[in-house]
């Protein structure tokens, strides 16, 4: 299997004596993220190859230039987020979200919201309290952006009381919060934790203790779906199988995860994906520390899409001619 960057930098040669034939092969833009653990055990574990199918993956730097390269043919399928880009393109028929990426899910650790030291001190300790604050975000129309507009809604306070600054990168919002540039962000688990073993953060809470939130998707190319449908059915079902496996890596006691040899395993075999090139150990604990929920038979949440779809037309950040009926097409995945 093929993995790319963006720029088509290739670092894994094409093995002549493998190599599939055009019929049999689908390509993929996805992240080098955890959240796409899915997708990277279905390929670690032989999935796709068991289906008859040859998969180029290419990593990207964002999810917009995920889902802009699919609007545009570049690649078959994609994983990745709800955004504005996303909503945008499906809406107007380009792609279409036929299963299921990583959730928010109750009971299980996803975002978390983390305050600067100062911020606690001053009496931020709570969800409420972030009226009147400034706040990070990685950049508008991102499941943050979202997230803080729904802790608004359910705590009840005005969200145009915060003042949201974005930074473009998950670092850039830690590294803010630890200095006491803003207030308060919400973080993978993965970054929250670094910021409080550091004792540069406080944490207040998990945004699944408040909202479950479809965070993203695997999607096709409208082009690709009328005319290679059968391989993306195939490429569907090992994907399935991939979020099947992912149970061990959610195994809970009392609430916390548990690492077991299991779960270790799983985490070696993404790890060697997200994190190329670095020390495997060290690599799979973080996965086993970073993995959101997924649905185990990948199936997506339509009532959360569609208020999600509201809210960004609220925001004027999608077209408001988007209709959530036609951001899915629900005949994957019963």
């Amino acid at each position: 299997m093929l993995f790319r960057t963006a720029a088509a930098v290739v670092f894994l040669a094409i093995a002549a004596a493998t190599a599939a034939s055009a019929e049999d092969r689908v390509t993929v833009g996805t992240m080098r993220q955890i959240s796409n653990g899915a997708l990277f055990l279905a390929a670690a574990k032989g999935y796709f190859k068991a289906e008859g199918l040859e998969v180029d993956m290419t990593a990207y730097a964002s999810e917009s230039d995920v889902a802009d390269a699919l609007a545009a043919g570049a690649t078959d399928l994609g994983l990745a987020a709800f955004t504005p880009a996303a909503f945008n393109h499906a809406g107007h028929g380009l792609i279409k979200a036929i299963a299921a990426q990583v959730r928010e899910k109750r009971d299980y650790e996803g975002n978390e919201l983390v305050v600067s030291t100062t911020a606690h001190a001053n009496g931020l300790r709570s969800f409420e309290a972030l009226a009147n604050r400034v706040v990070a975000i990685d950049k508008l129309g991102s499941p943050f952006h979202y997230q803080l507009g729904q802790i608004a809604r359910i705590k009840k306070f005005e969200f145009n009381s915060m003042t949201l600054k974005p930074m473009q990168t998950y670092d850039e919002m830690s590294r803010a919060v630890g200095t006491g540039k803003v207030d308060a962000t919400l973080l993978p688990a993965q970054y929250a934790r670094e910021l409080l073993l550091a004792n540069q953060g406080r944490l207040i809470g998990w945004y699944s203790e408040l909202d479950e939130q479809q965070l993203g998707a695997l999607f096709v190319n409208a082009k690709a779906l009328a005319s290679k449908r059968p391989l993306i059915e195939k490429f569907v079902r090992a994907y399935q199988r991939g979020a099947a496996d992912y149970a061990p890596l959610l195994k809970l006691d009392r609430g916390k995860r548990v690492s077991t040899a299991k779960s270790r395993e799983l985490g070696t075999l993404i790890a060697r994906y997200v994190f190329p090139g670095k020390p495997l150990g060290p690599s799979a604990a973080t996965v086993e520390n970073g993995v959101y929920y997924i649905d185990p038979k990948a199936r997506l949440d339509f009532a959360d899409i569609e208020r999600q779809v509201e809210w960004f037309k609220a925001q004027s950040l999608i077209d408001v001619s988007i209709d959530a009926r036609n951001v899915l097409d629900p005949s994957f995945i019963k």
